[in-house]
């Protein structure tokens, strides 16, 4: 990869760190839009627990990764909310950015090689070298590629 492309790569990274470890504090504690229609007929307390009424919320379930180390927004163990928050965030985005840079680098590898691409020196595919400085070994693999 180019310089420039690093350069660009670890400043998206930057921002998506910064932005999960900080500002992934104070994103709303209230209900999205699918919590808040789940608890529609019922009546709801300061906690956020169904009090009364009848709303499909009631016959949610405890999900099977409940108990995980990242589970609620936080990690397991880490008693400061501001810090559980934040380090589970920068760690969900590290984790992305590792699964993410390993499968485009193995798409990389397996993808076919583009034809008519021009080689280092500047020639094409083809083989036409105007300057007739390119290296004749060069242009067999080119040609074996090529054809």
């Amino acid at each position: 990869m180019r310089k420039r492309t690093w350069g660009f790569v670890l400043g998206g990274l930057l921002v998506a760190l910064l932005l999960a470890g900080v500002a992934s504090n104070y994103a709303s504690a209230h209900p999205d839009g699918l919590d808040s229609s789940l608890l529609k007929g019922c009546t709801v307390n300061a906690d956020g627990e169904i009090t009364g009424g009848s709303c499909p919320a009631q016959q949610a379930k405890g999900h099977e990764l409940a108990d995980s180390p990242l589970a609620d927004y936080g990690i397991r163990g880490v008693d400061n909310r501001f810090l559980s928050t934040g380090l589970s965030g920068v760690l969900g985005v590290l984790l992305t950015f590792a699964l993410g840079g390993g499968l485009f680098r193995l798409a990389r590898r397996h993808a076919p090689a583009a034809s008519g691409a021009s080689d280092s020196t500047g020639t094409g595919a083809s083989g036409d070298d105007p300057a007739g400085d390119a290296d004749p070994a060069d242009a067999g693999q080119r040609a074996a590629r090529a054809g």
